[in-house]
């Protein structure tokens, strides 16, 4: 007997426990559990402490109400040009009533994933490959739309799509990337080709500057030049007219010019003609000739005697010079004489220095007639 009421007593305890688990409920944060009354749909237990009549309340689902991320499978989708290729698919959403989300689809996350492939199909299947390649964010956001009007009525908010990855087929791959490499080689080589254009047009204008800032520099010289020697023209002949030269100073001149004439390095043989006396008589009264016509008197301060010793000097000078030349060149005629056997010709007659300066009295008898 007393076995029996022990084990009444432990089956007492026992279900008294097992009413007071089944009758109180904890309910997590971010969780909502839905709870059924003999089957049918009772009420929503919010997050905290709950309680239950036992054996009469279940809990049908537990609906977790935080941001769920849900990473897709690759999809093969055919574009408008006929080819196939790779979408991988990124699906943000949460639930916003967890009763319709319990009673008005029995999957809402398989639901969803089926959504996404035939709107993709839908939306890639208008599109060609290269505008697909570019164009992912009209993509996500028309994706995003459809899905979002459609999940609407299951109680679920799908917050964000995005396609993860494109992938073409191989051969398609190996052309684009073909293609891209062709691009940037042609604008390598349009940049290149402008470069060079660039500087072949800088090198050209530097040259151009360049010439014309020299033909300007050897213009500005020149003129320069230009005036330097005509001051310099000016200077002599304001300097020979204010000092006023004779005759006899322009027959020295002209004898001191002489000498430098036959010290040529061409020069080999210098013969001094026999009317060098005329010519020079003639020059020096044409000298003074218009050396009168013009009023052109020789200046009282300068000492004629100086200047007539120093005139005999250079003459004189000339005189042995032309002497000397004359002996060479006879010695050299003799020579050729001697052996052809033909007469040697007469030594010309030496210039005194009276004559070479011009004077008037020279009777060609090699002495000067004195007044």
């Amino acid at each position: 007997m007393e076995v029996v009421v022990g084990v009444l007593i432990f089956v007492i305890a026992l279900f008294a426990v097992i009413t007071l688990i089944r009758s109180v409920r904890i309910v997590p944060q971010q969780r909502m559990d839905v709870v059924e009354r003999l089957g049918k749909y009772k009420r929503t237990l919010s997050p905290g402490l709950n309680l239950l009549v036992p054996f009469v309340d279940a809990v049908r689902t537990k609906v977790d109400m935080r941001e769920q991320v849900v990473s897709f499978p690759p999809q093969p989708v055919i574009t408008s040009d006929n080819l196939v290729v790779s979408i991988d698919t990124v699906l943000y959403f949460k639930v916003v009533d967890p009763v319709r989300a319990t009673y008005e689809i029995s999957n809402f996350l398989q639901a969803i994933e089926q959504l996404t492939v035939t709107t993709l199909r839908n939306v890639i299947g208008s599109l060609d490959l290269e505008r697909a390649l570019t164009s992912r964010e009209e993509i996500n956001r028309h994706l995003s739309s459809v899905l979002d009007e459609t999940t609407g009525r299951w109680g679920i908010k799908v917050t964000r799509v995005e396609i993860k990855a494109i992938e073409p087929p191989p051969s398609i791959r190996d052309s684009m990337e073909k293609q891209m490499r062709a691009e940037r080689e042609r604008r390598a080589t349009i940049l290149n080709a402008e470069g060079h254009k660039q500087a072949a047009i800088l090198t050209a204008e530097g040259e151009k500057q360049s010439q014309v800032l020299r033909a300007d520099g050897d213009r500005q010289a020149r003129i320069l030049q230009a005036e330097g020697q005509a001051k310099a023209i000016r200077t002599v002949f304001d300097a020979i007219h204010t000092a006023n030269p004779s005759q006899k100073v322009l027959a020295y001149q002209y004898l001191q010019a002489l000498p430098q004439i036959a010290n040529g390095t061409a020069n080999k043989v210098w013969i001094i003609p026999t009317e060098l006396s005329k010519a020079l008589d003639g020059l020096g009264g044409a000298l003074g000739g218009l050396a009168n016509m013009a009023g052109d008197l020789p200046s009282a301060s300068v000492d004629s005697g100086a200047v007539e010793r120093e005139a005999a000097a250079a003459a004189q000078a000339a005189a042995d010079e032309a002497a000397a030349v004359n002996a060479q060149v006879r010695a050299a005629e003799a020579q050729a004489s001697g052996d052809s056997g033909t007469a040697a010709l007469p030594a010309p007659e030496t210039i005194p220095p009276s004559a070479a300066l011009g004077a008037a009295d020279y009777n060609g008898a090699g002495e000067p007639e004195r007044a």
